[in-house]
């Protein structure tokens, strides 16, 4: 009962600080897919961080979608397909933090769609995988 599952998504990994998210959308850079916009950047952790495992910010605007129930939905689908998804990013960031200073990487996924219907999970898995692939970590 005590296993860890390789493809949770814990809650020390959600990004909720409002230092770290004003900074990280002051310095970070940003890739666009389809109708995902990725933010990211690496910044010094807090003391009760842990380094090699990125925060996570998943959002939805109230103007791209009216309703809370759809704007729950599209945010629990993004959060799905990023955890199925993440085991890349956490050994790209492991290696990035190998010789360096510890720094924590933060990433922001933000919904852009503007079309009446949303994307299936596998669309959103696959926009996340494109932007993961697509980010430079430096």
């Amino acid at each position: 009962m005590n296993k860890l599952h390789v493809h949770s998504l814990r809650k020390h990994e959600i990004l909720r600080k409002k230092l770290l998210i004003s900074l990280l959308f002051k310095r970070g850079k940003s890739l666009k897919g389809d109708f995902l916009k990725m933010v990211y950047a690496s910044l010094n952790p807090e003391n009760n961080s842990v380094t090699g495992i990125p925060s996570i910010l998943f959002a939805v605007s109230k103007k791209t979608v009216p309703s809370s129930v759809q704007r729950n939905r599209v945010k629990r689908m993004m959060r799905e397909a990023y955890r199925l998804e993440k085991s890349d990013v956490e050994l790209r960031a492991g290696l990035q933090h190998e010789g360096s200073a510890p720094e924590q990487l933060c990433i922001a996924f933000l919904y852009t769609g503007r079309k009446k219907t949303f994307p299936n999970l596998d669309a959103f898995r696959e926009e996340i995988s494109k932007l993961l692939h697509n980010m430079t970590l430096s």
